[in-house]
């Protein structure tokens, strides 16, 4: 390969925002079933962050490289690797929850989990989309089991996931109600979402079907009282002690997303991201030498979609 190193974004330990600095690493090498991918965008999720400062997924070594979230284009193929051909655009979330090190201008992931990115869509919306996408996607058909017609509740439906979350369920059929600031109740009915709300005004919400937790804690227990006998609280939090105890007892049931990579589901969207019904909102886009800016900002949690880093 012509390109012996790469630029990466990487922290050698775990701390605040500014712990992520720019060096230059060797460029990995794709394993059986496995492709190089020169990442052109990679998106950037509250998981990074978390990861960063030691309250995410496990870094088993540093220097490490974060991010799942990549779309750019197949540069080489592993033994045994056939799906795509070398300069074939592609993008997917892999390994999550190992770590995938897509802030680098080369990745290297298992061929299986990435998909071809739908004609039209430029890198840095495709790298937008994954990890939200998935956790949307599984949240609301797989655990949720949403049909049309159902009442779905989608608290921070202004932030990445909830953007996604509100256009996926009005799609389906669902009657949307959303929570997010007076900016952006525009912004969510755009999307799709009947009706929005301030987050404090959650208690004034009866009968809903499914309703999505993003923020975990005491959130989880406060929606238990806005579903339906038989609705279910979906948290994208993790399992706690008492979650499904106090959900029965609100004759109610708790779902747990553990998001996964899944190239299904990502070409089952397709077809909507080419219609125009599935769309990703970047407020913003990062060279590779600001990502810590872009940690800093997303942690500041007012972001309206998503935040990207352009590795073009």
């Amino acid at each position: 390969m012509e390109h012996r190193t790469m630029r990466a974004a990487v922290i050698d330990g775990h701390g605040p925002a500014d712990t992520l600095r720019v060096d230059r690493l060797p460029v990995p090498e794709p394993g059986p079933g496995e492709v190089l991918v020169r990442v052109g965008a990679a998106g950037i999720n509250a998981i990074d962050w978390a990861t960063r400062a030691g309250q995410g997924v496990g870094v088993p070594s540093f220097p490490a490289v974060l991010g799942w979230d990549i779309a750019g284009t197949v540069a080489a193929a592993g033994p045994g690797a056939g799906r795509f051909a070398v300069g074939d655009p592609v993008y997917g979330m892999p390994r999550f929850p190992a770590l995938a090190g897509a802030y680098a201008e080369y990745a290297v992931a298992p061929e299986h989990e990435l998909a071809p990115i739908p004609a039209g869509l430029e890198p840095v919306a495709a790298a937008a989309l994954p990890m939200v996408v998935l956790t949307a996607w599984q949240t609301l058909f797989g655990i949720g089991g949403l049909s049309a017609g159902q009442r779905v509740l989608v608290p921070g439906a202004a932030g990445g996931v909830g953007h996604i979350v509100v256009q996926l369920a009005a799609d389906a059929g669902a009657e949307v109600i959303g929570t997010a600031s007076a900016r952006n109740r525009d912004f969510v009915l755009s999307l799709g979402a009947k009706e929005v709300i301030a987050h404090d005004m959650v208690r004034d919400v009866k009968d809903v079907d499914l309703a999505v937790d993003p923020m975990g804690g005491a959130e989880f227990f406060r929606l238990l009282d806005v579903v339906r006998p038989g609705g279910i609280v979906v948290t994208l939090k993790g399992e706690g002690p008492d979650h499904r105890r106090v959900a029965e007892q609100h004759k109610a049931r708790a779902g747990f997303t553990y998001v996964q990579p899944d190239a299904a589901v990502l070409e089952r969207a397709a077809p909507l991201l080419a219609s125009g019904r599935l769309r990703p909102a970047v407020e913003r886009v990062f060279p590779l030498e600001e990502a810590a800016q872009a940690h800093a900002l997303g942690e500041q949690g007012h972001v309206r979609g998503r935040l990207v880093l352009d590795l073009s």
